[in-house]
């Protein structure tokens, strides 16, 4: 069974956009690899949460910032499929 991926964002910070830009770029990168990535609308106010089948993965607050596309595509290949190349999202800064 393929992984599912939800972003959880704060819809009165105006996080929409984010969370479906993020979307984009996890179904673009993963489309085999993954069942579906949900976008949900958080009822806690500043939350910003990327989920894996349930499992928490990154919290903005936590974390202390915005995830990069980059971050994340590194985080999700490291669980799903860790033998993957992600090519120039590998490269350090």
């Amino acid at each position: 069974m393929k992984p599912k991926i939800t972003i959880e964002y704060c819809p009165k910070c105006h996080w929409l956009m984010r969370s479906a830009w993020l979307a984009q770029e996890l179904l673009t990168t993963f489309s085999d690899d993954l069942a579906e990535v949900s976008l949900r609308p958080s009822e806690i106010a500043g939350r910003f949460q990327i989920s894996l089948n349930d499992q928490l993965i990154f919290d903005r607050k936590r974390e202390g910032h915005f995830p990069e596309a980059k971050e994340i595509k590194q985080i999700v290949r490291d669980i799903v499929c860790p033998e993957r190349s992600l090519g120039h999202s590998d490269r350090k800064l």
